[in-house]
């Protein structure tokens, strides 16, 4: 119907999608195993741009460009529609794994490397890929209450609501704000004070009763104790539980890819620093495998700029105590101070100074999460 240019009918490009998606599958001994189509585009497009950037100046430069440009306009898409998608997982764990063969296959063999640093710069391929691991795992889930516990907690907001303000809501809010933050004020203790900011403590989506600082994913469909942000740079939430793994993971791969990049930039920029190499290398274009390092260094620095833009994001709200999600609540709601040219927004409302913010933070997921009162009622 395409091709003799008759209209389809609504929804039959996504159907076709949705069946193609469905029956991409590979043989396996137990079955067949059915394969993400967001894996496939990283591990087939990545080393064909690369290679062809590496061809020529002008094909690196527009390659370079637009490649930041194509993951931007994914990320809003899949955003916008609020899909999980593994391409930026995907993408980010295949850069590593590429990027590490071509130092291996390219750089390493001119004989400019030494053996420490091989085993430096895998030490720290593998540190980072652990703290990554420890990342992508539970962020806090707050437990979502079985079927026959959803009316008393129903139950419990529609009284919350009617203005109770010294009930059990209170008592809960307090005491799940103190075991969680360890501060004597939190969303809940403001909640009984104010009837109508009880709805901050209530998801209507998962039906409970949330701590202090938790919130609602709208991508996993959960909450999350202290959610900072869902990344999909590891396809999960950040939260509680994954925080300093998360801080750990992006601290490694910043050390590991500058070193990396140094390292490839000193063999085939000889004589020159890494910045003014990396802005000025002659003879980088002029054999294929030199053209192909150089090109790999500037893929390297585009993606390092991005994740230190994150990193430092991320230090700035720890020093001050606040999370993404606050931050974003306090613009909309314009009760936040917008300081350091705007890259940290200061709720005040955690904020206890640089020392105390940092020890807070470092002592995230030190314990369990203490049983709210309404669990023990």
């Amino acid at each position: 119907r395409w091709l003799t240019c008759k209209s389809l009918s609504p929804g039959a490009l996504e159907r076709i999608a949705d069946t193609i998606a469905d029956r991409l599958r590979v043989p396996w001994f137990s079955g067949a195993v059915k394969i993400n189509v967001s894996l496939v585009p990283p591990l087939v497009l990545l080393p064909v741009f690369l290679h062809v950037a590496a061809l020529h100046f002008l094909l690196g430069l527009i390659i370079l460009t637009s490649l930041p440009v194509v993951v931007l306009w994914y990320y809003y898409l899949t955003h916008r529609r609020k899909e999980r998608t593994l391409f930026f997982l995907s993408l980010g764990l295949f850069s590593l794994g590429y990027m590490y063969y071509v130092f291996l296959r390219e750089v390493v063999p001119r004989g400019h490397v030494e053996y420490s640093q091989v085993v430096a710069l895998t030490c720290g391929l593998i540190l980072m890929l652990a703290a990554l691991s420890r990342a992508k795992k539970d962020p806090g889930y707050i437990p979502i209450p079985s079927g026959n516990e959803k009316p008393s907690h129903q139950g419990l907001h529609n009284k919350s609501v009617r203005g109770s303000s010294s009930g059990l809501h209170g008592i809960s809010g307090a005491a799940s704000s103190r075991a969680v933050n360890g501060e004597a004020k939190g969303y809940c203790r403001m909640s009984a004070e104010q009837p109508e900011g009880v709805k901050k403590d209530w998801c209507t989506k998962c039906q409970l009763v949330r701590p202090a600082r938790a919130g609602h994913c709208r991508l996993c469909g959960r909450c999350v104790r202290r959610l900072d942000h869902h990344c999909v740079w590891i396809n999960s939430c950040v939260g509680e539980q994954n925080h300093q793994a998360f801080i750990l993971a992006l601290s490694f791969f910043m050390l590991t890819s500058v070193y990396g990049i140094t390292l490839t930039l000193h063999t085939i920029c000889r004589g020159r620093t890494p910045f003014v190499a990396l802005l000025y290398c002659p003879g980088a274009y002029s054999d294929y495998s030199s053209a192909l390092s150089f090109t790999c260094v500037w893929y390297c620095a585009i993606v390092t700029a991005g994740m230190g833009y994150i990193l430092l994001i991320q230090l700035l709200n720890i020093s001050y105590n606040v999370t993404e999600r606050e931050a974003r609540l306090a613009l909309r709601d314009n009760t936040g101070r917008r300081l350091l040219g705007g890259l940290v927004i200061d709720t005040g409302q955690y904020n206890r100074g640089l020392l105390c913010n940092w020890g807070h933070f470092l002592s995230l997921g030190s314990s369990p999460p203490q049983r709210s009162a309404e669990d023990i009622v």
